[in-house]
């Protein structure tokens, strides 16, 4: 009956979505319910894949760490009167974050001083006495073993004022450490220890108070693998100095959130040795942080630069489709057919995906439409990055 295989010729015409695009089942040619009329070529929407000089590169995952950190301890002991800073926030190199008891320091500053005041005027008799002493002897008015006495004493007198001294600037040093300043510039923790407490200072067992952080710049560490650190290895490879460290290469970060690398930053260290356990060496990066927003710990994607760079295919995501051997793309032929091209792909640049096989320059991709491999279509040319945006049919 005719109305059966009207139902069924239409069947064949329902589309199946896949990747980008549509895969039409059935054939292009088919006839509407068994007339004669034959079905257009369907439109696709297609675009040049993009070329352009990439460097080989190779990414791993890595974490934030603070150049400098501090786990600031009193170096004297006392109560904590004053905490002088907002926890949390940032704070100069040198600014009082505590402020200790002083009135014991400074009473011993003063008995040291005191001491010191003793110790000058029995310097000043003693000078005197071996004055008159120095005539008298040359006068043969006393021995010689009693002006040797006289030297002694004025030596003596001189190492007590020398000891006194040192005595008033340890006590002047003390009297400062009652002032815990920030050792850095830096992002401060919150504080530990609160007004009223008494804390310990001076040695291993010193109280901690708060913790500092720099920020600018950041650290990120990460892994390379045996490949690329041999590649960082040697100086005959240009990748490091002649003092022996490796040279700045660049380095892209992207952090959560990021989309692509959009961070600079620069190779800066490479350890001297390959973990057998994993195969891998530590690296570091120095990465900038004008701003102060990054805080360490956080997890990052790094890309690092291992080769010279060189023309590169690039496409959108949704060009590529997938299927059971792999993924694949459709190609545009001359005779504007369709061909099914598997591709190898890679990372990411400027929000396109690296084509590492299977693609040529100049060829162009479906981006979207009713499409199958070896069907003939009808193509809308756009650009490859903003597809949105179509430039206009071309043939």
């Amino acid at each position: 009956m005719n109305w059966r295989r009207t139902v069924a010729g239409g069947a064949l015409a329902l589309p199946l979505v896949v990747g980008g695009f549509v895969l039409a089942r059935g054939e292009a040619g088919a006839q509407e319910g068994g007339g004669g009329a034959k079905v257009a070529p369907p439109p696709v929407v297609v675009a040049e894949v993009v070329t352009r000089p990439v460097a080989e590169s190779a990414e791993y995952t890595g974490v934030l760490a603070a150049v400098q950190s501090v786990e600031l301890r009193p170096r004297v002991g006392g109560f904590i009167d004053a905490v002088r800073f907002a926890e949390g926030g940032f704070v100069t190199a040198g600014q009082v974050l505590f402020q200790l008891d002083s009135r014991t320091f400074e009473a011993a500053l003063a008995r040291a001083q005191a001491d010191l005041k003793q110790a000058e005027e029995r310097r000043t008799l003693s000078e005197r006495k071996f004055e008159r002493g120095e005539k008298l002897v040359a006068e043969a008015a006393i021995s010689r073993s009693d002006f040797d006495v006289l030297i002694a004493e004025k030596a003596e007198a001189g190492a007590r004022v020398e000891a006194a001294r040192a005595a008033v600037r340890a006590a002047e040093i003390d009297l400062q450490d009652t002032r815990v300043r920030a050792p850095i510039a830096g992002r401060v923790g919150r504080a530990l220890v609160t007004p009223g407490n008494l804390v310990s200072g001076g040695g291993a067992n010193a109280t901690l108070l708060t913790t500092l952080t720099s920020v600018e710049p950041f650290h990120v560490f990460f892994d390379v693998d045996e490949a690329t650190y041999l590649r960082f290895a040697g100086h005959d490879s240009g990748a490091r100095g002649k003092d022996g460290r490796v040279n700045p290469v660049p380095v892209r970060v992207a952090l959560k959130g990021d989309e692509g690398f959009t961070r600079e930053a620069r190779l800066d260290f490479l350890d001297n040795q390959v973990s057998p356990a994993t195969g891998t060496a530590r690296a570091r990066a120095v990465l900038p942080n004008p701003d102060g927003k990054l805080a360490a710990g956080l997890f990052a994607r790094v890309r690092l630069e291992t080769g010279a760079a060189r023309p590169t295919v690039l496409i959108q995501d949704h060009a590529v489709a997938t299927d059971q051997k792999g993924r694949y793309v459709l190609v545009l032929r001359p005779d504007q057919s369709l061909e099914q091209r598997r591709v190898e792909l890679g990372g990411t640049e400027v929000g396109l995906r690296v084509v590492r096989a299977g693609l040529a320059p100049g060829e162009r991709v479906v981006l979207k439409g009713l499409a199958r491999p070896g069907m003939t279509v009808t193509p809308t040319v756009v650009a490859m990055a903003g597809s949105e945006h179509a430039e206009g049919a071309r043939p």
